[in-house]
């Protein structure tokens, strides 16, 4: 299929071809009807991926503190990769449209195949022919309305819900600063709901096309005639309400605002213009600022959009999904008009240049729609022509297969990999990518233009959505499960069965069902060929510390501190009910570190923690009466290093800091201290991938072994279950 891209770097545009999306559970497969271009945000967006690094900076000051942050928790190398990966991706634009149901999910009963729907989100309602849309970011399109006027549903939705914040009520006078596209269906409805409307834009076509739809006046912001309509409908007290629907870098509207509003009036911010608030004039008046979130309630709220947790209708009467099929009834009823501002309609062929036109002033234009393959010029019945396409994919796991047979010794190692998120294009990829001996066969994602960016970025010879031709394909050898923590044991489970080896980032499991579960695979299938990606044991530093330690003869004790820092609130992280706590993903890296230091697996966990929060204090037993502390805080400074390590047994003393130094003590004298500078952190990613292509290529056992696998990942789960009992957990048999 075809969907409109764009690289941030370098400001590129293009109509790529990408994998059709995979239709999930709780969600809809959509074929795009017709799709909006939101000529403020996305231009806006457009442009500001034409800017140089620095004026990317200047205009993202939020971004450039995590990359600081991130500098001092992973070194300059690690972060550079990071944010050079996703500079230079194609990202999706768009975020509203209409089509067509292709395939309806597991969980997604309110819909059928051919039914009509409009839909949002900029990660969902992208301009493509296909998408993916989550059930609470889609509405039911009413019996009469024309697909075209039904593509501006997310819009509208914009425009109520900040009408809503409005809280406008019959006979009132208000002012809407900004006549583009949000703003004039902002001065549709509140026309529609009573209230007088002035607007004010310095286009004279969008003054006119707004008096068209309701405006009792307009005028130039900064002319005498845009006071004088506000004076003589008011009486001269000033607006009930003022409306932002503007951009720009200019403080204009803002001033412009206090100005008009009456006392105690409201200002509600739609738009993204500047808010230097004139303090006197906002005080003197007491007028009270408001903000418009999106679409409305539910936006960015993962459990609501992503997850299909609706709000009770008694608590939150109108949330974005609601707003989204007002507006379409609305637009059913003919109370709000949109075919006037429709500028341009341009079929999706011709999308790079439409964009491009836009960009350089070649077309003036309030709306703009994109007509898909299917649209007769001018279509107006509602799903006229939308075709049927194959979406690609068959459901169901593969049947158990034994491993496969031995390689022959000049092959190229064949890698598939499930996932291409941050971690997989920064700490693994950059390491295989054109490597000789390796060959990256499939990438393999749930969306699109995540496989499409792999392949481009890391030379995989395919990209798709469809994971059960990967596993099976008897070419490939290996298979990199690298997604979202919730779904590793069963992608693993899969991989096994198919007679792959598998390389599964962290954690393996998140209960000990699944646990059970992987470890019955490969009694099943015979096939023990798996790897988890605890990297930290392989980490050059650390491997030399070790070996200048030397072995030991009696218990040993052990600390770690971990400063894991606080999370962004909007970090998949937090989502402790479907992916795990912090600790259940993370804490395995540690508790694998110390066992390989040891030289056993932990017999029993204690855990301690205090009330709320993620903050931990683990203390491992080892068979041998040997000790491991880990002390896993997120209160920390962000400039302390985040790992430091200290190793003590029969008078001597190993000390790792951060994986960037390290040194080991005997007696009262340092014997050996080694660094990492100036090559920076190294947590032994690089090498372990060396092993376990190793083990693939020639058929070696695996780097570490499955019994090790299984107790630390036991271990990690057992933590949960003494923080309950309040008791130390035995841990049984990893076999």
């Amino acid at each position: 299929m075809k969907q409109v891209v764009q690289n941030y770097r370098s400001g590129e545009l293009a109509l790529l071809d990408v994998p059709v999306p995979d239709c999930k559970p709780g969600g809809v497969l959509v074929r795009t009807a017709y799709s909006l271009i939101s000529t403020g945000t996305e231009l806006m967006k457009v442009s500001e991926a034409g800017m140089s690094l620095l004026g990317k900076a200047r205009s993202r000051p939020d971004q450039v503190a995590r990359v600081v942050q991130s500098v001092a928790a992973n070194g300059v190398p690690a972060t550079y990769r990071k944010v050079m990966g996703k500079l230079d991706s194609y990202t999706p634009l768009g975020y509203s449209l209409c089509g067509v149901v292709e395939e309806v999910g597991t969980g997604t009963d309110d819909v059928r195949a051919g039914d009509l729907v409009a839909c949002a989100g900029n990660e969902h309602a992208l301009h493509a022919e296909v998408n993916w849309v989550p059930k609470n970011l889609y509405a039911r399109v009413p019996d009469g309305l024309a697909p075209r006027d039904a593509a501006f549903g997310t819009v509208g939705a914009i425009a109520l819900q900040g009408v809503r914040r409005g809280e406008s009520q019959l006979g009132d006078v208000a002012l809407v600063i900004g006549l583009g596209l949000i703003g004039q269906l902002v001065v549709q409805l509140l026309a529609a709901s009573g209230v007088r409307v002035v607007g004010a834009d310095p286009d004279p076509a969008r003054r006119d096309l707004a008096a068209r739809l309701g405006a009792a006046g307009c005028g130039d912001p900064g002319g005498a005639a845009l006071a004088a309509a506000v004076a003589e409908l008011t009486g001269g007290h000033g607006v009930d309400q003022v409306y932002l629907a503007a951009g720009g870098a200019g403080n204009q509207p803002v001033e412009l605002a206090a100005e008009l509003c009456r006392d105690r009036g409201r200002v509600v911010d739609i738009g993204k213009c500047r808010l230097d608030l004139p303090w006197n004039a906002y005080y003197e008046k007491e007028l009270d600022v408001r903000f418009s979130r999106s679409y409305g309630p539910g936006r960015y709220d993962p459990e609501y959009e992503l997850e299909g947790r609706d709000y009770p209708i008694g608590q939150v009467r109108w949330t974005e999904r609601r707003n989204l099929a007002c507006v379409l009834d609305l637009l059913a009823r003919r109370r709000v008009d949109v075919a006037p501002l429709v500028s341009h309609v341009a079929d999706f062929a011709d999308a790079v240049a439409t964009y491009r036109r836009l960009q350089d002033g070649g077309l003036k234009a309030v709306a703009v729609l994109f007509r898909y393959p299917g649209q007769a010029a001018g279509a107006e019945a509602p799903g006229a022509g939308v075709p049927a396409a194959d979406a690609g994919g068959a459901g169901g796991a593969p049947a158990a297969a034994r491993p496969s047979p031995a390689r022959p010794a000049a092959a190229p190692v064949r890698l598939a990999f499930v996932g291409a998120g941050t971690y997989a294009t920064s700490m693994l990829l950059p390491h295989l990518a054109r490597r000789d001996g390796v060959e990256l066969s499939t990438v393999v994602t749930t969306t699109a233009l995540s496989a499409v960016n792999a392949k481009r970025k890391f030379g995989f010879a395919a990209a798709t959505t469809d994971l059960d031709a990967v596993l099976g394909d008897p070419a490939v050898d290996a298979v990199f499960v690298v997604t979202r923590h919730a779904s590793h044991a069963a992608l693993t489970r899969r991989a096994l069965l198919a007679g792959k080896a598998v390389f599964v980032e962290k954690p393996l499991a998140l209960t000990e069902d699944e646990l059970a579960g992987v470890l019955a695979a490969v009694t099943e299938s015979g096939n023990d060929r798996l790897q988890v990606g605890f990297n930290r044991r392989f980490a050059p530093l650390l491997r030399e510390a070790g070996r200048r330690f030397g072995d030991r003869t009696g218990p040993a004790g052990l600390r770690y501190l971990v400063n894991a820092g606080r999370l962004d609130k909007d970090s998949w992280y937090l989502r402790q009910d479907t992916e795990g706590s912090r600790f259940d993903g993370e804490g395995g890296h540690f508790i694998d570190t110390a066992s390989w230091l040891l030289a056993a697996d932990p017999a029993s966990v204690y855990a301690a923690a205090p009330p709320g929060g993620e903050q931990l204090q683990v203390v491992l037993r080892y068979p041998d009466g040997s000790t491991a502390t880990v002390s896993y805080v997120t209160t920390g400074p962000p400039g302390f290093p985040k790992e430091t390590l200290d190793l003590v047994a029969d008078g001597r003393v190993l000390r790792l800091d951060d994986f960037v130094r390290a040194a080991v003590y005997d007696g009262r004298r340092r014997r050996w201290v080694g660094s990492r500078l100036p090559r920076a952190r190294d947590k032994g990613q690089r090498a372990q991938l060396d092993a376990f292509l190793a083990a693939v290529r020639d058929g070696g056992p695996m780097p570490v072994p499955l019994e090790s696998l299984a107790a630390t990942t036991a271990a990690t789960l057992a933590v949960r279950t003494a923080l309950a009992a309040g008791a130390p957990v035995t841990l049984a048999s990893a076999r």
